[in-house]
């Protein structure tokens, strides 16, 4: 069995042109770094913040943010070079086929559709409380028999998170510009709310709450039992709270809140001038994010002293603590906003990863034809809709979040490793953005990606372990056979062999 066959870089771009699957050119750099924005910017800014700042780092949580975006940036370099060099939809999963194999590329490919339905699902639970809550903010209120129940489990129906993600897979199969001109204007209001925050907050900072402004260590913050990370069962190695090892500690759990420029890569065929705008979508919308996320740290810890702030609404809290209630209200709906656009970029990127392994063959090949009409997927997107939709409504997923992080981290680290890989192998390839410093820096992406999942529970990744199980059985039996660059290998091989019988 030949696992490790690659798909050339041309015959990658040559697929694009095929009528069938060829998806429209539309997208700008300004609509790839709001794409960007829309994905990153979610819950983690008006949660994630507070929480962070309570129980690691106090005020010095604005050091972990940037350490987390500092490494987070070196796997946005490879996202960016590869994404101009090979500008095709599937993200890692098309990066990793041209790189280290079809074996590889499928693992990548499983784990991206893990990483992005099940974190649609789980953000539209979300977004079900912050917009219930604003209902009746308003005045209006939901039915709770049918809207988000906390500690609910199995066979209550949330429908409010069903109906979210019903319109926004019609909105996506109507067509992936109207999707981004809908992405624009609610991530104009969510960016309008976190500026009025940030403003409205100066205005209410307390200078004595940023002393100390790296408080004391307090000593561990370990787990037990399978639910203690695995770095800590292997090595004894504890998350620490505050001091300079809570900073560390403290950017280790931010990191997940930058996860979401790799979605920019996965519209990589439907970007007009993709040598270009790929790595300005995917820097810019980084850039732009640690600059807001590093303003809002420093507003919260100013208005409310770091052991007070509220880790479950943090900056709802800190206005209505300071006796701004209609503040409060308004950050809601620019939650609400906020998580909107996340759920509608993961599925975009699901549908795109799911549209290339399909065009490739290691899924059904009829599943990825492209509607004349509107240049989208539609079986695919109306399959991701539904499966997220169900999830989103009836199970009880909360538990299961580190399941998007795991498939991140290991996506973000190959893609990391395939740099190199593709600088030697393929050195001829232009390339309009490259990492610097290869291959030093895409190692060091890689390995800053390993400590943060080896940081991730005993739990999630015994989870891990049965989604890839389930994983290679369906690729052994059915993508390794109907894979295009197999069958194509076979018949080349079949015909060689006809040759040489011939010539005898």
């Amino acid at each position: 069995m030949n696992l490790s066959r690659t798909k050339s870089v041309e015959q990658s771009l040559e697929d694009t042109q095929d009528p069938e699957f060829k998806l429209k050119r539309s997208l700008s750099a300004l609509d790839l770094t709001v794409f960007g924005i829309g994905v990153i910017i979610g819950a983690g800014i008006f949660t994630l913040t507070g929480r962070a700042a309570a129980e690691y780092a106090g005020p010095a949580i604005v050091f972990s943010f940037v350490i987390a975006a500092i490494c987070c940036g070196l796997a946005a370099l490879c996202y960016a070079e590869f994404a101009s060099t090979l500008p095709v939809s599937g993200s890692a999963y098309t990066f990793s086929y041209a790189t280290l194999g079809e074996l590889v590329a499928w693992i990548i490919g499983w784990d991206l559709i893990l990483e992005l339905m099940l974190g649609a699902s789980v953000v539209a639970q979300g977004w079900s409380q912050y917009f219930v809550s604003l209902l009746d903010a308003i005045g209006l209120g939901w039915p709770e028999a049918i809207g988000p129940a906390s500690g609910a489990g199995w066979g209550h129906v949330d429908l409010a998170a069903f109906l979210l993600v019903a319109v926004l897979t019609a909105l996506v199969a109507f067509g992936i510009k109207e999707s981004l001109r809908v992405n624009l204007v609610l991530v104009g209001l969510k960016l309008f709310v976190v500026l009025f925050v940030i403003v409205a907050g100066l205005f209410f900072i307390d200078g004595a709450n940023y002393v100390p402004f790296v408080p004391e260590s307090a000593g561990s913050a370990g787990a037990s039992g399978i639910t203690q990370p695995l770095l800590q069962w292997m090595f004894g190695i504890e998350a620490q709270t505050y001091g300079v090892l809570g900073i560390v500690s403290g950017a280790s759990i931010v990191f997940f809140a930058y996860i979401g420029f790799d979605v920019v890569a996965t519209t990589a065929e439907e970007a007009r001038d993709p040598q270009k705008d790929l790595p300005r979508g995917i820097i810019g919308s980084l850039v732009i994010c640690t600059v807001l996320y590093v303003a809002v740290a420093l507003v919260i810890t100013g208005m409310v002293r770091y052991d007070r702030i509220n880790p479950e609404a943090a900056l709802a809290s800190a206005f209505t603590d300071v006796g701004r209630q209609g503040f409060a209200t308004l950050i809601s709906a620019g939650a609400v906003a906020g998580l909107t656009t996340v759920v509608m970029t993961l599925m975009i990127g699901a549908i795109r990863v799911l549209f290339a392994m399909s065009r490739d063959g290691l899924l059904p090949r009829g599943f990825a034809k492209v509607a004349p009409r509107t240049g989208t997927p539609i079986r695919i997107t109306v399959t991701i809709g539904a499966v997220v939709a169900v999830v989103a409504a009836v199970t009880p997923i909360g538990d299961l979040e580190e399941m998007v992080n795991i498939g991140t981290l290991t996506a973000f680290a190959l893609v990391s490793l395939a740099v190199p890989v593709l600088r030697r192998t393929r050195p001829d390839l232009p390339r309009s953005f490259k990492v610097p410093f290869s291959p030093v820096l895409p190692v060091l992406a890689a390995l800053v990606c390993l400590y943060l999942a080896l940081n991730l529970s005993i739990e999630t990744w015994l989870r891990f372990v049965v989604w890839m199980a389930l994983g290679f059985a369906v690729y052994f039996l059915y993508g390794y056979r109907h894979s295009r660059v197999g069958l194509a290998q076979r018949a080349g091989d079949e015909a060689a062999r006809g040759t040489a019988d011939r010539a005898h």
